[in-house]
């Protein structure tokens, strides 16, 4: 068993996670665990969540500001000295950065299929998307949503946002190019690559001049098709089409 605990504004959050001793095999053990997700609404925390959802995993959301202007929460930055989400609690500590998530969750619920294995022909490319979205991709969007980050100088902003767009539209392209007519990004398998897109898609936005997701139209393809599994519906119940 093992007992990890925080406090914040007062409230102690409590995570336990109980295995059984009398049983033998990973199958058990991963059925009797609950994880943590340090968690925020427009975040790639979102994307692990829906992970969690496809694979049918117990998991505890810990709701997290990251929106606001001051220092980040204390327990967050105990497991994430970044003071980054998403950050999963598991029984052997906090993991975090998503593509990493990502990986660890599917390799370790290898039985879901959300991933290719190890010595399977797609691991590589699956790998390959994986880290474009996680790396090139995130840092696009970072560069016209928190410029901030880039420069230290306010009028190096503008600048670096409009890098950021011209570099999501040749990010996009390049993704949409690699799609052609493929069903999935992996070709005939649906997989966590696949949600990873997804998430990256609704992060768009003409509000910060982001190319329209139209423009892709195999990209858009893809996440029209993400979007209507059980999992988005829950996880963003506000899209339209999660039905």
């Amino acid at each position: 068993m093992l007992h990890f605990e925080f406090k914040s504004e007062g409230t102690f959050h409590v995570g336990i996670i109980v295995f059984p001793v009398a049983f033998d095999g990973d199958l058990m053990r991963r059925k009797t665990m609950t994880y943590q997700l340090f968690y925020s609404d427009r975040s790639a925390a979102q994307g692990v969540r829906l992970i969690l959802e496809e694979l049918e995993q117990d998991y505890e959301l810990i709701e997290t500001d990251i929106k606001s202007q001051g220092p980040r929460p204390a327990e967050l930055l105990a497991v994430n000295p970044n003071g980054l989400v998403p950050v999963l609690i598991y029984e052997e500590g906090p993991i975090y950065e998503c593509g990493a998530i990502a990986i660890f969750l599917c390799d370790r619920h290898s039985e879901y299929g959300l991933a290719p294995g190890v010595g399977d022909r797609y691991r590589g490319l699956f790998l390959q998307w994986l880290f474009f979205f996680s790396s090139s991709l995130q840092n696009a969007f970072s560069m016209t949503y928190r410029a901030n980050r880039f420069s230290a100088l306010d009028s190096g902003y503008p600048g670096i946002e409009q890098q950021g767009r011209k570099r999501l539209m040749s990010l996009w392209q390049i993704v949409d190019d690699s799609i052609g007519e493929k069903p999935w990004m992996l070709g005939e398998s649906f997989s966590a690559v696949d949600i990873y897109l997804f998430m990256l898609s609704t992060w768009l936005s003409g509000e910060y001049g982001h190319p329209d997701l139209a423009k892709f139209s195999n990209v858009e393809r893809i996440a029209d098709k993400v979007k209507q599994r059980p999992s988005v519906a829950k996880v963003y119940p506000t899209i339209i089409g999660a039905t």
